[in-house]
């Protein structure tokens, strides 16, 4: 069966000549994401926090420095794994336990196990807890984490503390250990027992999201470079964090699979500025933390349409294949990532799934050389953004006058031109509401 499968997806490459025919082997695909990790929490933006592995990771590979997600973490999610604009299923903002978006939409697993792969899932879900919401509905042949957002790192429990949410194949468990140190156990374990099948990893951390509880060992690095109590503690969920990417990697290297293996690192949103109500949560055993995430020389935060809410730190490293040292400043989007991924494993594309992405392959191989021009769409439950080329127009809320920025000459959206341009804001506020008109009627 195996090698059936195989031979199918050679045939679905193509023929002769074209991109397709170019590509080597189907390889096995790990896609880790970070949760509220910031533009400038990495070592290779300048951060303080030392990322001595993402570093080298990014350097290996191609570092997309115009990788845009959502503003929050639910939307992204969506984005990845169907492809298409979170709104289109009614999905502005963090999920409870259920969501408009059907298992047979989530068409990156689904597909990918379709084409031969194994489908694992280890961390956070947020897609909905509901027992038809959960992630083996979704395409994922072993889950394990927590199916709803901000648990705590040590009992897993949700925010108002009696919740239980952590899962194994979707039946809840108790589970003993640090959340970060839980996830990467069972990525490692994916890697070392995988079998000659292809297979898709989602890593999808907690770190460094609040409330933040590192072991000391993570923390006393920090104590004379960031004065801070509650950024120091972000920099040690972040160094964490770069440890477990270390050793999914050795992982991958000890068992003979990093030289056929695409490794994609992004984080979900922007940084978040603070928390400043975690006393209402978690039985009352945490602080308020004022410093978390640092976005800068971006504008904006977590939940905001500027570019720190939206543009984040990402990569991609494929030994072979991916020249090291790349640089994509092209703009990706999450949404890019299906057909991307599924082009790469061999499979083709169904209009019927009316994909919102594009495939960004022959950018990202270095395969292409003229840059797509993309036209980019953001809802989330307060504002609206379009990037067309590289023009960004924002609406907020009623009232509200509309930005617009030049993000060539202007990426950290310091000028307003809405005023001097109004003919390319009424054009761009119609493309805009063209592209809304696929949404879901959100109630």
């Amino acid at each position: 069966m195996t090698h059936l499968r195989l031979l199918l997806a050679a045939l679905c490459l193509g023929s002769p000549g074209g991109f397709a025919a170019d590509l080597p082997p189907r390889p096995n695909i790990v896609f880790i994401l970070a949760d509220d990790l910031g533009w400038n929490d990495v070592g290779y933006h300048g951060s303080e926090i030392a990322t001595p592995n993402l570093d080298r990771l990014a350097a290996a590979g191609a570092k997309m420095e115009r990788h845009y997600v959502y503003a929050t973490c639910s939307p992204t999610r969506v984005g990845l794994l169907s492809g298409r604009y979170p709104s289109r299923f009614g999905v502005l903002a963090p999920l409870g336990s259920t969501t408009e978006m059907r298992g047979e939409e989530a068409t990156l697993p689904q597909e990918l196990r379709r084409l031969g792969y194994r489908t694992h899932l280890s961390g956070k879900w947020h897609l909905g807890e509901t027992p038809g919401h959960r992630p083996r509905n979704y395409g994922f042949d072993t889950t394990y984490g927590y199916l709803r957002g901000q648990i705590d790192p040590y009992t897993h429990r949700y925010k108002t503390g009696d919740h239980v949410t952590w899962h194994r194949n979707d039946e809840f468990i108790e589970e003993e250990g640090h959340v970060t140190d839980l996830i990467t156990a069972e990525a490692l374990r994916v890697v070392e027992t995988a079998g000659e099948e292809p297979f898709f990893l989602y890593v999808a951390h907690h770190a460094p999201h609040s409330p933040l509880n590192e072991p000391p060992r993570w923390i006393a690095p920090f104590a004379k470079t960031i004065a801070e109590p509650s950024r120091r503690h972000f920099a040690a969920a972040v160094s964490h964090l770069d440890d477990s990417v270390g050793k999914l990697m050795a992982a991958l290297e000890e068992a003979g699979k990093a030289a056929h293996t695409l490794v994609i690192f992004s984080s979900d949103n922007g940084g978040q500025q603070n928390s400043l109500d975690m006393t209402k949560n978690y039985d009352g055993r945490y602080a308020s933390l004022p410093v978390l995430g640092n976005n800068e020389p971006l504008r904006g935060w977590k939940g905001d349409l500027y570019e720190g809410g939206i543009r984040v730190p990402a990569f991609a490293i494929w030994p072979g294949t991916i020249k090291p040292g790349t640089t994509v400043d092209a703009p990706m989007h999450i949404c890019d990532w299906v057909p991307t991924l599924l082009a790469l494993a061999g499979g083709e594309i169904d209009p019927a799934w009316k994909l919102d992405g594009i495939d960004m392959g022959p950018v990202l191989l270095g395969k292409e050389g003229e840059i797509p021009d993309r036209t980019l769409y953001w809802c989330t439950p307060s504002a609206t953004a379009l990037r067309k080329g590289d023009w960004k127009l924002i609406l907020s809320g009623k009232g509200a006058k509309p930005e617009l920025f030049n993000l060539a000459d202007d990426p950290n959206e310091s000028i307003d031109l809405a005023a001097k341009e109004t003919d390319r804001v009424a054009e761009m506020t119609v493309k805009l509401e063209s592209i809304r008109e696929g949404d879901s009627e959100i109630e």
